[in-house]
Parts: structure tokens; C-alpha cells; sequence
């Protein structure tokens, strides 16, 4: 997009206004940046031109379950037609089973079909529920897809489990396959785009049932069609009556490579090219929303996909970098709100990142009189605020009361009653901006002193034993350069402090003018106290001998140890009464190994009971076993001492309870599994540094103020609340969201529509007290279609997942599955209902903007917090769930539906993509090498007939057997395609927030079965649906919410 922005009439910023220092910034004003490239920003706006991302990710790593392979669709036939719909690449939107004529692309070795059965997956595990009964027939099924008429999408299988969303387990990979397991490898013909069904003639005498939209005309059109669905902006798309996700049934087993080929299948099953595609949706936007600047002067726009690179103008309202929401045009009524059952929901990151191109907020600094607010709701300085009686008063945007200007503020009004300084400041201007804080916003009414980084080593026998204590000294050394500063600061501000723990706590003096650090130990654990004051916080340049010389001492002090136990809870409580004693905040960094079972408070038992799952005892395994942390991580906040963990375990570790602290104090927790120093340390180091380096605010509290008629009621993320209006957090970085759902409380009017105003206090990593303002306009409807046609799907995603991930604290999993679904169903059904033209009931009809929908939530639904594959551990799956609590949108979008792109389409010669193919088995070919991340791992999956010199350049070895798992980097070759495939690795790192582990998967070796669980559309070994069976699914609750 590129920055040309009007030209305001005004000053640009960069000129201050008398009595106000602030804005060092160049020209906000009317410059255009004529040449600014497309950002390749990070993982925040998602990927770059010319590449299509998967939908969100689903689940997480899992190691590869047991049971077996989902088949290829070994039916889709995909015969080339004309293709009659420009929005799914892949020709007629025809959900019916291709005629037989059409020849089959698919080599002979798919497994055998049994005449007269609907291909069915492999039967599911029992625990799961199914969905249904199966079809009784062919013809039968072929019935229920007759009326489904539906629009292009993907679908979801569970991501394998037991990977520890860190490293492969060692000892106990799953074995061969199981019997009549087989593992599928993907057939070679199949070419990685799919060609489009037939041509409609040879439909014909196929559909019982209603004509088929985008075959023989659609139904008409209840609004002007949008670009991208000719005639059809409600997304009435092929006809299907409904069978269900997982019939139980026909295959005998799952594909079978090694077996003689069985007779070709006939071509019967719904085409997947005919259902929404993620892919299309994807590229479509950004193909139309791509190129131009999303300007935020108008109320109730709906931003870009977050898959789409695109540049921001504030001109009023705040970027949807900071805020996103589910819907922007929001019922007028409660009872509308209701019938719809769309969740409204902002999910907002106040501290986001942005791209070179674009400005920060402006700092604005009043004075000692502080920034100017209402009188009556404290809301602050916004662009929505009325100025009345010549400029002398103000009436408030948010509850209406009328507000003295103070003197020193006043300004005269044009003609049109806009204050004539209004493009002079930026707090009447933006939708962003951050306010100096006087002495009023402070603790204790004075200003704070810089934070402190404390770092905290697990010094037990497997820390040193592993190598990992050494490890983390050495990168301390040069690490310490580069903690976070003030813009144009020489230096950081910040000092550090550093603690060794077993059983017992070690504490340094590094004072400068010490030769050597000393020493202290706290053996008492019991009644935890600091030793020392003076020396043990210290400024990093001047304690830098001092410091070195410590970090040089520490692995060779504890490398004989044989203290295998370590305790947990004094270790914060030690780090806490350190900032207590320096009246400061700060950050502690725990490098922790094991269970802490050492006498101690806090200490824990290993609880973990595979048993407990499907049971209404399930819900325990995510709750902490002990109040004990709930408590301490309470202290924490009310200090400002915030918690970040890096977990380096061999077994089970009680995440659950461990990440409590973390979690209410706003830090984050990073896992890596059977932690092995050469495959795993350069992704740790990446995620220390980055860690350490990161923006973070100390000390923080934040409000979101709403116009009458809404409130906010519900908050999900990483954060402590003593009362029901504000987020508390000792730190917050830029990578964290909180998540916000708003109710009704009375009538909202179309005209004044309604606004949201969030409002950050915060330190800075120099110490300065901080106000940051974000504004946001929305529109109010009347009409259900407005809000249908102005909703965000991967907002509303990110909403559910973190609403349902919350759920499992209190109700057995199968209830929050089902609510999920009943919920979407009703969503959908309210749509069909009420905004939908005329049709039969035999078609699914989906609203444009959440044709997606279904295909997301089955990639929710069959996650492994939701739906644990056997190789999932209880501490994976409280990990995931901490860790999607607090995710912005493009994370969850790549997390729930992980992008797969082709390497061997790459350019080599140009900087884009490959164009991204939709998470399915029967999209592979095995010729080619593939690439799939979803923001935790990288895959990249070798086909087994790549050619040999492929490999040779990728790997820099002569064939597909020498290829070693083990890798964790891709080699350095000096060859055009090795240097393009691992440029596109970097790209996708810088675009996350973590290290991705990269993992090389072989077809048909044992990890397959790992990569398999992230194939989303397809059906998952722990019982999902395929995307194809749950859109059915869904297609059937609709129909009996509708009857």
C-alpha cells in the first residue's frame, strides 16, 4: 500500500506548538512517501505480496498419533473445466460428484473402494463423538451433497501430538505403523493445484434436488454482489443435504503404498475444489486490499485480512495493528445482538510493533496539568470529542457531559466548529497517540526508577548436565548490550541482577568495584529474603568486569553437582523482594528444568493422569494444583514484577501450575522439550534474545472506556484483575493481546454508531510514566445484513478459540466442543434465516465474509486442547492453551490453519512466495518438497521421488535415503535454490514472534504422521472431521435450527 495521504490543511507534526514538547517526529502532515515499499512485516501483518497464507494453523505440534492415515480423497476426480467462478481458482461451484466419465487423475495405488459404500475415512477413535449416523449409501450420500450449496474453503486435522511443541521425544517415537495402519504417502500424479470439475454438462441427472448456484444461475442476490462472488454475495454455493463429519464406514483401511494396486475408485465424493477455500479468500484480498493505503478517517471500516500486507494512515481512528474486532457495524439492540449470536469483540495489542513505514504514536506532554479528560467518565482527549460555545467547554463522546477546556488549552474554532489546532496535535487528529503522565499516575505519587532484569539459572544436574548453563553465560555476556532503550538513550537504563538455584538460592554481588562477584546463599527457602542490597542490581557497563567474570564462574562452579531437585516458588519470591528492596519493576528470566519437589513452598507433585481425559475430571489437568501461585503471582503484580519462563523439560513439569505466575503477571513461557544443545540451542537463543530485547511496558494498567449503549464485560489473556474494569499487568510486551467482549446495556443509535476507547499506563524501559490512547469508531445497524456483511472471521476465530480455551478450566471438553459448534450453527442459521434471498433448504448458504467459518472452527475444534491426540502431553496442551490466550489475530490465523507452500514453485529469480496450496494430503505431490508452518514449527516435507538433484542442492546430499531427520538448520550451499528456500525460512521467522523449530519430514517415514496432524483439511487420527464432512455437519445443525 503506499503512503500518499491527502494533504492537511494544517502544520505537519513535526512542528511543535508553543507550550507543547513532544513531537520530535517528522512531518505526520500532508507529505507523500512516494516509493515506499511493501513492508515484509513481521508476524504481524502476515505474509508479503504475492503469497497466500493458510488459514490459522491448527493445534500445535503433536507427535504423531497412532491410528490411521486420513485416505487421499481417493475419489475427487478432477477433470479440467472452464473455469466459471473467478473467485475459486478451481472452476464450477458444484459440490456434486463428478459424472464417472471424468477421467481420474490418481494413480492406481489409492486404496479400493467397496462398491456401493460412501468413502469414509478410517473409522474414528470411540472416545471422540461421532457425528451421526453414516449414509446408508452412495446414493444416499450422494443425496445429502446434492443440496449443499456452499462457497471455496479448507479444512483441518489436529496437529500430532507428543512433539512437545518443542523437540521430537527421543526415546519413544511411534513405531512402524500399526496393523492395517498403513502410511499414506501422497500420489505422484497429483499435481499441486487441482483442476476444476466438470464442465456443468456432464453434471447433468446428477442432483436430485435444488438447481445448483453457479451452475444454472444463483438464487437472486439479497445485496450487490461483491467483488470476487459473481452474482452471489450471500455464498450460496453447490447444494449438499447434510451427511455427517466421520461416518463410520467403507475404507478398508488407510491407503496402502507398499500393497499391489487396487482397480482406480469411481470418482464419487464432494469436491473439495467446490467448498470456500482459505487459499482464494486469502489471495483475493490481497489482490484487492494490497496495493492501496487502508486510511482510517472513516468510521466502521473493515480492515485487510491480516494476511494481507498493507500500509496504515491514521487519520482518526486507531490501526487494526492495535485493534481488531469481530464485527464493525454492531447491532443497535441486545435482543438483535442475541438473535445474531455474533460475539462482539475487540481483540486489541496496544503495545504492537509497526512497520519502518509507518509512525509510532506521538508522544504528547501537557505539563504538569496532565492530559485533558472528562469530567465525568475520565475518558481522555480524543478526535470524537464536540467542542461547543466558541471552544470554551467540550461535551464528551462517550457519556455526553459537558467539560470546562482548560485555560492553557483553549483554541478558537473554524467555521465548520473544528478546533483550528486540530492537525497541530495529535490527540484531535489520530486515532493513537501517547500522553506524558504526570506524578498523579504514579505509585505512591512519585515518578518510578528505571526496571530491572533479574536472571535466574537452574543450576540441578541436568541444567549443567545438558550443557544449558553454560549456554545461557555465554550469551548473557554479549546479550546484556542490547537490552532495551529509550530512542536516542546511549545506553539502557535498565540494571540486572543474577540468581543460581537448586534446592537452594545463590544470590551475586557484582558490584564495579569488587575484583571478584561474591557469592551468598539463602538455604532457608522457607522465609525467602534478599542478602545483600547494594551490588546486587548494577548498571551493565559499569559492573561489565565484574559481571564477565561471574558469567565465566558459574558453569565451572556447578559442574560436578549432584543436586538433581530444585524448588520453584522461593525463586520468584526471591526476585519479588529484590524489586521490593530496589522500589523498582522489572522482569525475572527463570531457566527451569524439572518439577520442583524440594521441601519448599510452592513445592508440587507429579498429578499427571492420561486417564483423566474424555472424563469430567479433565478440567483439572488445566487448573494449577495449588493456590499457592494464584497468591504469590498477585504480589508480583502489585510490585510490577513480571515473570518470564523457559522451560528445558525431560518429563512432566506441571505447566499448568508453573505458568500461573507467568501468565497473571503478563510474561510469557517458553517450552523446549528434551532440550539437546546442538539442534536446540539456536532457537532458545533466538527467543532469549528477542525476549530480552523486545518492547515491553512495566508496572501496567489498562481500561477500555465505551460510548453509552455498550460496555465492556469480559476479558481473556495474560493479566491479573482485582476489580471488574482493569487489566492489570506487570509487564506487557508488544507481542500480547488482551481480548475484550463487549455487551449491550442499552439502545444504540445508527446515527452517533459506537466507540471504543482503550487506554494503556505503563513504564517505559527508561522510567517514564506513559499514557497510551487507542480510539476506535464502529457503525450501528438495524439491519441484520449490515452486520453479516461487516464481520472479521479470523478475529471472530481468535475470539472463540480463546473463549473455548478458557472454557476447559470449568467444563468437561465434549460440552465446550458442542457449545462451539451450536454457536457457529446459530450464527449461520440467523444468516440463513433472515438475510439470505429465497432458497431451499437444501442448500448452506454462508454470509461472504464468513464463508470461512466452518473451515476454521474445525480446525479449533480438532486442536489439541480440544481433541488430544495419544502422543499430546497434559503439559503441551496447558502450554498451547496459555499460549493462544494471549495471540494476536495473524497468530491464530497461521496457528489453527498453517500455510503450506510448494518450494519446488519457488522463483529463485524473484522475491515473492510460492503461492500457498490448501492443507490437504491430496494437494502433495510426491515429486515435489513442501514447506508448512504455523508460527511454533517449520516442516519441510520431501516428497519421495524429488529429484535427485533437488536434493543434492537443498541438502547437499546425493539421495532421498542419506536425508537426516535430525536436521535443525537447513545447510549453507552456495546454488540458487538452497539460498531462495532458506531466504523464504527467514522471511517467515522475522514474521513470528517465536523461533520456529524446523523439522524434516521424509514421505513415509515415522515423522509423517507428525506432519499428517497439520494437514487440517483432512480428517484427523484422533477422530476430527475432514473439512468436507464437518461443513456437512454443520450444514445439518443448521437445517434443524432452521426447522
Amino acid at each position: 500500500m503506499s503512503v500518499n495521504q491527502q494533504a492537511h490543511t494544517g502544520p505537519p507534526y513535526g512542528q511543535p506548538q508553543p507550550g507543547y514538547q513532544g513531537y520530535q517526529q517528522p512531518a505526520y502532515g500532508g507529505q507523500s512517501l512516494p516509493g515506499v515499499p511493501q513492508a515484509q512485516y513481521g508476524a504481524y501483518n502476515g505474509p508479503v505480496p504475492g503469497y497466500q497464507q493458510p488459514v490459522p494453523p491448527q493445534g500445535s505440534l503433536r507427535a504423531p498419533p497412532t491410528s490411521g492415515a486420513p485416505p487421499p480423497a481417493s475419489g475427487a476426480s478432477h477433470p479440467s473445466g472452464p473455469l466459471a467462478y473467478s473467485q475459486f481458482e478451481h472452476g464450477d461451484v458444484q459440490n456434486g460428484i463428478p459424472a464417472s466419465a471424468a477421467p481420474v487423475q490418481r494413480p492406481p495405488a489409492s486404496q479400493p473402494f467397496l462398491p456401493g459404500s460412501a468413502p469414509t475415512p478410517v473409522s474414528q477413535i470411540s472416545t471422540f463423538q461421532q457425528y451421526g449416523p453414516p449414509p446408508a449409501s452412495v446414493q444416499q450420500l450422494r443425496n445429502h451433497m446434492a443440496g449443499m450449496t456452499i462457497g471455496s474453503t479448507a479444512a483441518s486435522a489436529p496437529p500430532p501430538a507428543g512433539l512437545g511443541y518443542g523437540a521430537p521425544r527421543p526415546p519413544a517415537m511411534p513405531g512402524p505403523p500399526l496393523p492395517g495402519q498403513t502410511v499414506a504417502a501422497p500420489p505422484s500424479s497429483q499435481p499441486n493445484h487441482v483442476s476444476s470439475p466438470p464442465p456443468p454438462s456432464t453434471m447433468a441427472g446428477l442432483h436430485p434436488g435444488p438447481p445448483m448456484s453457479g451452475l444454472h444461475g444463483p438464487p437472486p442476490p439479497t445485496h450487490p454482489p461483491q467483488p470476487g462472488y459473481p452474482m452471489q454475495q450471500n455464498g450460496s454455493f453447490g447444494q449438499m443435504r447434510g451427511p455427517q463429519p466421520n461416518y463410520g464406514g467403507a475404507y478398508p483401511g488407510a491407503p496402502n503404498y507398499g500393497s499391489p494396486p487396487g482397480p482406480p475408485p469411481p470418482p464419487k465424493r464432494l469436491d473439495p475444489d467446490s467448498i470456500p477455500s482459505p487459499i482464494q479468500v486469502i489471495e483475493d484480498d490481497r489482490n484487492n486490499r494490497g496495493s492501496e493505503p487502508f486510511v482510517t478517517g472513516v468510521r466502521g471500516q473493515v480492515p485487510p485480512l491480516v494476511t494481507t500486507n498493507f500500509l496504515v494512515k491514521d487519520q482518526g481512528n486507531a490501526s487494526p495493528r492495535y485493534i481488531r474486532c469481530t464485527s464493525y457495524n454492531i447491532p443497535c439492540t441486545s435482543d438483535m445482538a442475541k438473535q445474531s449470536q455474533v460475539p462482539l469483540a475487540a481483540v486489541i495489542k496496544p503495545l504492537a510493533a509497526l512497520p519502518p513505514e509507518e509512525t509510532l504514536p506521538y508522544l504528547v506532554d501537557h505539563g504538569e496539568s496532565g492530559p485533558v479528560r472528562c469530567n465525568r467518565c475520565k475518558a481522555y482527549m480524543c478526535p470524537f470529542m464536540q467542542f461547543i460555545e466558541g471552544g470554551r467547554r467540550f461535551q464528551c463522546c462517550f457519556c455526553s457531559c459537558v467539560t470546562e477546556v482548560p485555560p492553557h488549552y483553549f483554541q478558537h474554532l473554524d467555521h465548520t466548529g473544528k478546533r483550528v489546532d486540530f492537525y497541530d496535535r495529535p490527540e484531535l487528529s489520530l486515532g493513537s497517540y501517547e500522553f506524558l503522565a504526570t506524578v498523579d499516575y504514579c505509585k505512591n505519587n512519585k515518578f518510578p526508577s528505571p526496571p530491572a532484569f533479574i536472571f535466574m539459572i537452574d543450576v540441578s544436574y541436568n541444567a549443567v548436565k545438558s550443557g544449558l548453563v553454560r549456554l545461557i553465560c555465554e550469551e548473557l555476556k554479549s546479550l546484556l548490550d542490547y537490552l532495551p532503550r529509550e530512542g536516542n538513550m546511549e545506553e539502557s537504563a535498565i540494571r540486572v541482577g543474577f540468581v543460581t538455584y537448586n534446592k537452594v538460592l545463590h544470590f551475586y554481588n557484582v558490584k564495579s568495584s569488587l575484583a571478584q562477584p561474591q557469592m551468598m546463599v539463602v538455604s532457608d527457602v522457607a522465609d525467602m529474603f534478599v542478602p545483600l542490597l547494594d551490588g546486587f542490581l548494577v548498571n551493565v557497563n559499569e559492573s561489565r568486569t565484574v559481571i564477565a567474570s561471574l558469567l565465566d564462574q558459574i558453569p565451572e562452579m556447578f559442574a560436578d553437582t549432584r543436586e538433581t531437585e530444585t524448588v520453584f516458588a522461593p525463586v520468584i519470591q526471591a526476585g519479588l523482594e529484590a524489586l521490593k528492596a530496589a522500589e523498582c519493576a522489572g522482569k525475572l528470566f527463570i531457566f527451569h528444568t524439572s518439577l520442583p519437589i524440594a521441601e519448599a513452598p510452592g513445592k508440587l507433585k507429579n498429578r499427571d493422569d492420561r486417564k483423566l481425559i474424555n472424563t469430567d475430571k479433565e478440567k483439572t489437568l488445566f487448573q494449577p494444583q495449588t493456590s499457592f501461585y494464584n497468591n504469590l503471582a498477585k504480589d508480583c503484580v502489585a510490585q510490577g514484577c513480571c515473570v518470564d519462563l523457559f522451560l528445558f523439560p525431560n518429563q512432566y513439569l506441571d505447566v499448568a501450575t508453573l505458568g500461573v505466575v507467568p501468565y497473571q503477571t503478563g510474561g510469557s513461557i517458553y517450552k523446549y522439550a528434551y532440550f539437546q544443545l546442538e539442534t536446540d540451542q539456536y532457537r532458545f537463543l533466538n527467543d532469549l534474545r528477542r525476549d530480552v530485547q523486545k518492547e515491553v511496558g512495566f508496572d501496567a494498567v489498562m481500561r477500555v472506556r465505551t460510548s453509552t449503549g455498550i460496555r465492556a464485560t469480559d476479558f481473556f489473556g495474560a493479566f491479573y484483575m482485582s476489580n471488574t474494569t482493569d487489566v492489570e499487568m506487570a509487564g506487557l510486551d508488544c507481542d500480547k493481546t488482551i481480548t475484550v467482549e463487549f455487551k449491550h446495556d442499552d439502545k444504540l443509535s445508527e446515527d452517533s454508531g459506537a466507540l471504543l476507547q482503550c487506554a494503556l499506563l505503563y513504564t517505559s524501559c527508561a522510567g517514564q510514566r506513559r499514557l497510551r490512547i487507542h480510539n476506535l469508531s464502529l457503525n450501528c445497524c438495524t439491519q441484520l445484513a449490515d452486520l453479516y456483511r461487516n464481520c472479521e472471521t479470523d478475529t471472530l476465530i481468535n475470539y472463540l478459540a480463546k473463549f473455548a480455551y478458557r472454557g476447559v478450566l470449568s467444563s468437561p471438553v465434549k460440552t465446550v466442543r458442542d457449545a462451539l459448534i451450536n454457536q457457529c450453527a446459530q450464527i449461520l442459521a440467523c444468516y440463513r434465516k433472515n438475510c439470505a434471498s429465497p432458497s431451499s433448504a437444501g442448500q448452506l448458504i454462508l454470509p461472504e465474509c464468513m464463508k470461512l467459518l466452518p473451515v476454521y472452527l474445525n480446525c479449533v475444534l480438532k486442536s489439541d486442547v480440544l481433541q488430544p491426540g495419544p502422543e499430546v502431553t497434559t503439559d503441551d496442551r496447558a502450554y498451547i492453551r496459555q499460549l493462544v490466550t494471549s495471540m494476536d489475530v495473524a497468530e491464530t490465523n497461521v496457528f489453527f490453519y498453517p500455510r503450506l507452500l510448494p518450494l519446488t514453485k519457488a522463483d529463485v529469480d524473484s522475491d515473492s512466495l510460492p503461492a500457498a496450496i490448501r492443507n490437504s494430503e491430496e494437494r502433495l505431490s510426491k515429486g515435489d518438497i513442501y514447506l508448512l508452518e504455523n508460527g511454533l514449527n517449520i516442516f519441510v516435507w520431501v516428497g519421495v521421488s524429488v529429484q535427485q538433484g533437488l536434493i543434492q542442492n537443498l541438502f547437499g546430499v546425493s539421495s532421498f535415503s542419506q536425508i537426516s531427520n535430525a536436521l535443525s538448520t537447513l545447510p549453507v550451499l552456495e546454488n540458487p535454490f538452497s539460498k531462495k528456500v532458506r531466504s523464504i525460512v527467514d522471511m517467515l521467522q522475522g514474521q513470528r514472534s517465536r523461533y520456529m523449530k524446523l523439522i524434516v519430514v521424509k514421505q513415509e517415514d515415522k515423522l509423517e504422521m507428525l506432519f499428517k496432524h497439520f494437514l487440517v483439511e483432512d480428517k484427523s487420527l484422533t477422530g476430527g472431521a475432514s473439512y468436507v464432512d464437518f461443513l456437512c455437519h454443520m450444514h445439518k445443525e443448521i437445517r434443524q435450527l432452521l426447522s
